[in-house]
């Protein structure tokens, strides 16, 4: 088993005011050669955004974009039509495929809080999808959820990739064996809250680790916690 460790502190930051972006990779003007990426998974954001601010209308194509909503209620539109509100436990993804256009906003009067996950797609310009799925916390009690996977299903989102995303919310305690096929694949753990004990290692809120070179891995909660795990190729 091969590990590396992102601690919360020692991510990118960017603070333009109205907007705070923790970068656990490398993106916008962070720029790091040890973290310029994990497998496919390109960017991994933990975003801010003040009330009545927000990411006004910009284009994407080929990427797999996803947001995981912990805090606030933030709106959605694009070019596809879609006009929506996200509130905490949503996820949604843009598979933007041959391009198109979003923005979103904090619509709330609290401060909004997102992952931003960017994933590299298996085929190029597709035709653009948008999804949305909601995950409340009180249905992820002592359970990993999937959120994300490559296959199409009523119960998550679908992206193009061959890729996983699970969420979990567990009391003190409990432990989690989480195994998978290691051909090509690699696992990256974001501790969003609580305490986390695995490979030999600790993970406090907000910090991260890359895993591989392995197909299972223990996750024990010290506190209670909650976490996401991203199960990506390595290569396309």
């Amino acid at each position: 088993m091969t590990t590396h460790i992102t601690r919360a502190q020692d991510r990118g930051l960017k603070d333009i005011g109205w907007l705070q972006s923790n970068f656990s990779l490398s993106f916008s003007s962070y720029a790091n050669p040890v973290r310029a990426g994990f497998g496919l998974v390109r960017v991994f954001n933990d975003d801010f955004v003040a009330a009545g601010q927000g990411f006004g209308l910009h284009a994407h194509a080929n990427m797999e974009i996803i947001s995981v909503l912990l805090a606030g209620s933030m709106n959605h539109k694009d070019s596809l039509g879609y006009s929506e509100v996200i509130t905490p436990g949503g996820v949604q993804i843009m598979s933007a495929g041959s391009g198109l256009r979003h923005e979103e906003y904090n619509v709330g009067d609290d401060q909004v809080n997102f992952l931003q996950i960017w994933i590299e797609p298996k085929l190029q310009n597709v035709t653009p999808r948008y999804q949305r799925r909601q995950f409340p916390r009180e249905k992820r009690h002592n359970q990993l959820v999937t959120i994300i996977s490559n296959e199409e299903g009523t119960a998550h989102c679908w992206i193009n990739q061959n890729a996983k995303l699970s969420l979990g919310y567990f009391e003190a305690g409990k432990t989690l064996d989480y195994a998978f096929k290691p051909l090509n694949k690699c696992l990256f753990i974001f501790c969003i809250s609580g305490k986390l004990a695995l490979a030999d290692q600790e993970l406090n809120a907000r910090d991260s680790i890359g895993i591989w070179e392995t197909d299972q891995i223990s996750v024990h909660c010290e506190t209670e916690s909650e976490f996401l795990i991203i199960e990506a190729p390595i290569n396309h």
